[in-house]
């Protein structure tokens, strides 16, 4: 199957359904553990840009690749590792918050990645790759296009907002630099 051309909104709401799961995870992570709702993330919406960006960046590094399980995992391992370590330090370097802490970890870098987060991140991109696209891209081709194109500019707008006030007022809520209690026991 030949690569086919996607529109600007495919790339767009893939972003944001991504940026979703991310946060849905991580909220699902506090619940189970702090039996708690926590806003993860520095937006106040429910939206994790890391993760979108993430899989932006799997898409086009690996799309000519996304049936070969093992390279697509070693790259996806290889990027969102870069792209984790990246976004905690810069944050931490703007803002002087952890959003995350991997600093008990095994084999982690300043607290900003660690090796089960790499491994994490190997297997999501190999689910986003083998599993999330073909659905999303059969759904993606059943919406109207004038619908797929007001959604976009929707979202776009909501998240040009919510990130034009969270630079002002950053998400630093309760619970923000807790760190994973399913895999650091104490």
């Amino acid at each position: 199957m030949k690569n086919k051309m996607y529109s600007f909104d495919y790339f767009v709401l893939l972003f944001f359904l991504v940026s979703f799961f991310g946060w849905i995870w991580e909220v699902c992570i506090y619940l189970v553990c702090e039996k708690q709702f926590v806003n993860r993330g520095i937006l106040t919406g429910p939206w994790l840009p890391v993760y979108g960006a993430g899989a932006l960046f799997l898409y086009f590094l690996l799309y000519r690749q996304r049936k070969r399980p093992l390279p697509v995992f070693f790259v996806s391992l290889s990027v969102c590792a870069v792209l984790e370590y990246a976004a905690g330090y810069f944050l931490l370097k703007m803002w002087g918050v952890r959003w995350w802490d991997y600093s008990g970890m095994f084999l982690n870098l300043n607290g900003h990645i660690c090796l089960l987060s790499c491994l994490m991140f190997g297997v999501g991109g190999v689910f986003l790759m083998s599993v999330l696209l073909p659905v999303y891209t059969a759904v993606y081709g059943k919406i109207p296009e004038k619908i797929r194109l007001a959604v976009s500019l929707a979202f776009l707008v909501l998240f040009a907002a919510d990130a034009a006030f969270s630079a002002d007022f950053p998400n630093t809520g309760r619970g923000i630099t807790f760190l994973i209690c399913i895999f650091i026991h104490r």
